[in-house]
């Protein structure tokens, strides 16, 4: 299993990245958002290319053995999540990637949001529907989900320890996890001193 991929970056395109590393060129397929990322790279003051790390998730059929390559683990693991559904291969995965963010993905995944999934080209309502259901608690329990923004604004920097913990605290309790981190970081970002037992207390008045 391949984790990473670091060297020169000598190749670069909006669908692909070459990555030359010990002698041998990588050919990854990669996001528009890896493909931005790449861009802000710059060139190495000992080789002609700038060095770029990339997470690879391998795709190995019996025809062909693909890399997809992302700049952060993160888009990784939602890749990795986003296959696992039924109806979603690896190329509508990273159209999927490409059209939106990761943080704008778990927006639309943990509020419902099916019309803006749909807007994706390749998605129609029945996998949009899909994608919700079955990824809903698993971009949350996976720690994907860190900072969903409200209302499409960036979303304010939250004490994660307190988070996690009152996330915790309130799944123990019964409460499902994607709503409970929704009410959790809004609690925090309008008061980011609270200690956990008042973000518990708090949240426990506003989860529906």
């Amino acid at each position: 299993m391949i984790e990473y991929i670091k060297g020169e970056l000598t190749e670069l395109t909006p669908a692909l990245a070459t990555i030359e590393a010990a002698g041998v060129g990588y050919g990854l397929n990669i996001s528009l958002n890896t493909y931005s990322a790449l861009q802000g790279i710059k060139p190495s003051p000992n080789t002609h290319h700038p060095i770029a790390k990339l997470y690879v998730y391998e795709s190995i059929r019996e025809d062909a053995h693909v890399l997809y390559g992302f700049y952060h683990k993160k888009e990784r693991e939602m890749f990795e999540l986003l296959i696992t559904v039924s109806g979603v291969g690896a190329n509508t995965a990273r159209m999927m990637l490409s059209g939106m963010s990761v943080s704008e993905l778990c927006n639309a995944i943990s509020t419902g949001n099916a019309r803006l999934i749909q807007g994706i080209k390749g998605i129609g309502k029945m996998t949009a529907q899909r994608i919700i259901v079955d990824l809903r608690d698993k971009i949350v329990a996976l720690g994907i989900a860190d900072e969903i923004p409200a209302g499409g604004s960036v979303a304010a920097p939250v004490n994660n320890a307190v988070r996690d913990e009152a996330v915790a605290a309130l799944t123990m309790l019964g409460f499902s996890p994607a709503p409970t981190q929704k009410v959790v970081v809004q609690i925090l970002q309008e008061q980011p001193t609270l200690p956990v037992e008042q973000v518990v207390k708090l949240a426990l008045k506003q989860i529906k």
